[in-house]
């Protein structure tokens, strides 16, 4: 019997000593509440009741940080959400510096998306979303760094506008659209007004110019399957009508 005991115990003994981390994984070892090492991957062999094992990941994390609703610098309501990858660098760090690390990022990201999206306008949060998503990613590493956490990208994925703010953006759009088609058209009125200016110059110089333009154009007339007939008529012949009003 007393053996059977003895073998249990170093069974137990043993399955309470050895500890397997897997590749990505480190444990920060507690002895008698104080931290002597941080071990792994591999087998890890601890003393039963005196030391403590706390696991921890160094993969990269990907965290969904929830819609926030902000108020942007123009006084428009929008819900933004977005994503932070981080990992842990210091395992050390992010045990003993802050009681959760994963909750204490996600609430760090929260407040920091509200802040800064609260600080730009909101033609700037759509337009200039790469600059907000680096300066995002710059406020949460400093400030995760002396938990041992690095975060390395933060991307606004979606803002949802108010439905009366997206008609009004559509109305917007619609009207900048309507200019630039005037300013064009009024461009193409104007080139085709001076090039007339230019012809009508040159035609004045040389007066066998309409005659030919005339011709040409009753020859791409003719060209056409219609029943028209047309029948030129000299311009010479109205220079002696001309003249007669003259005297």
């Amino acid at each position: 019997m007393f053996y059977i005991l003895a073998a249990v115990l170093i069974i137990f003994f043993l399955a309470s000593a050895i500890k397997i981390l897997k590749e990505y994984e480190r444990g920060v070892i507690f002895r008698l509440g104080r931290v002597i090492n941080t071990k792994g991957p591999g087998i890890i062999i601890i003393i039963p009741l005196i030391d403590k094992l706390v696991k921890v990941s160094l993969r990269l994390v990907t965290m969904d940080v929830p819609s926030q609703d902000v108020i942007t610098r123009d006084n428009v309501s929008v819900k933004v959400n977005a994503v932070v990858y981080f990992r842990v660098m210091d395992p050390n760090n992010a045990i003993v510096e802050v009681e959760n690390f994963l909750f204490a990022t996600s609430q760090l990201a929260q407040t920091t998306l509200r802040s800064v999206c609260g600080q730009v306008e909101l033609d700037e949060l759509l337009a200039e979303r790469e600059k907000i998503n680096t300066q995002l990613q710059s406020i949460l590493d400093k400030n995760t760094d002396p938990w041992g956490i690095k975060v390395t990208t933060v991307e606004v994925k979606h803002i949802d506008l108010p439905q009366e703010m997206q008609r009004a953006m559509a109305k917007q759009a619609e009207a900048e659209r309507e200019r630039r088609a005037k300013v064009i058209n009024a461009e193409a009125e104007f080139q085709a007004a001076t090039r007339l200016v230019e012809a009508a110059g040159i035609i004045s110089k040389h007066p066998e110019a309409p005659q030919l333009r005339y011709l040409q154009t009753l020859k791409e007339v003719s060209t056409e399957n219609n029943s028209t007939t047309l029948f030129p008529i000299p311009i010479d012949l109205f220079r002696v009508f001309m003249k007669k009003e003259d005297k």
